[in-house]
């Protein structure tokens, strides 16, 4: 089987904030795969190295956060280690959870056709490429406007269009429901189902918004918390969960003691289930309606 995504081993630490201070490791021994063209989403606590895989799988942990890493990490057949950030550009596209980081340029169309310059395409190509990202992510309106009076939604999409324009087999999504109001939300929703829809590349979505992981992923992992072990201990980070998002949410007491949220229609139907004796299956609205309306006659 092909996989875009290879993690193997993988142990990670941040440089200690203190000179002297404790060095711990954030990621400790975690082993993930991703195969090309699945949509693979990552879920755990806020503390359980969510972001830093990402920045580890883009190349930037840690060739620009130095730290200590072990282990591989292979990302569209590039490994991590002899390809600084640049190298992997064209491999992988990264999300940052705050798309303020990664915007920066005049207006929304030099954004998207600053990677793409960097590629070194031709200039019809690039503008080719502009012009159906910000078609495709609703954006013409705002091509000419500053990044920074754009809205929370508005930003994120621009953000996705920047990486999407350079076409990387690999796309890593950091929390792309963060930080959004509902409006935001419902446009970033509507993002990601075009993306869904019209892209083969191998997408990594860490997120904690179980709706739009059940909506998406074919696949769900959900880490242990990490122990914070110094770096010269060995303890080694499962995978506490995996399989489809179906499966997965159904273990409702094992994901709260994980510090993860289930979709509400899941609990909803676990509570059903207890309490009527009944077998429902179900995490979305269109899924519950014509259940329930079985069950209610």
């Amino acid at each position: 089987m092909s996989h875009n995504i290879l993690v193997k081993g993988l142990r990670f630490a941040y440089p200690p904030l203190e000179a002297g201070g404790p060095t711990q490791w954030v990621i400790d021994g975690l082993d993930l795969s991703a195969r090309a063209g699945e949509w693979l989403a990552v879920m755990g606590a806020s503390d359980a190295g969510k972001t830093t895989l990402c920045l580890l799988l883009a190349g930037l942990a840690p060739h620009l956060t130095g730290g200590t890493m072990e282990g591989q990490v292979v990302v569209a057949g590039r490994d991590t280690r002899e390809y600084p950030p640049p190298g992997l550009a064209a491999s992988a596209g990264l999300l940052f959870q705050e798309p303020e980081a990664q915007l920066f340029n005049a207006d929304a169309e030099a954004e998207v056709a600053w990677g793409l310059e960097n590629l070194g395409l031709p200039a019809a190509e690039i503008q080719d490429r502009v012009d159906a990202a910000l078609a495709q992510f609703r954006l013409e309106h705002v091509r000419h406007r500053p990044p920074d009076q754009l809205s929370g939604g508005e930003k994120k999409r621009l953000a996705l269009a920047s990486v999407l324009a350079m076409q990387p087999p690999v796309i890593i999504l950091d929390e792309p429901m963060g930080g959004l109001d509902p409006a935001g939300r419902e446009e970033v929703l509507a993002a990601l189902a075009t993306l869904r829809r019209d892209r083969s590349a191998t997408i990594l979505m860490t997120e904690s918004d179980p709706e739009a992981v059940s909506a998406f992923a074919d696949r769900l992992v959900v880490l242990e918390r990490p122990a914070r072990q110094p770096v010269d201990s060995a303890r080694g980070q499962a995978i506490a969960l995996e399989g489809t998002p179906r499966e997965v949410f159904q273990h409702l007491e094992q994901l709260a003691d994980l510090g993860v949220s289930a979709p509400q229609l899941a609990r909803v139907a676990a509570t059903l289930n207890r309490r009527l004796g009944t077998q429902f299956d179900f995490l979305t609205i269109d899924e519950a309606v014509p259940a329930l309306a079985v069950h209610l006659g």
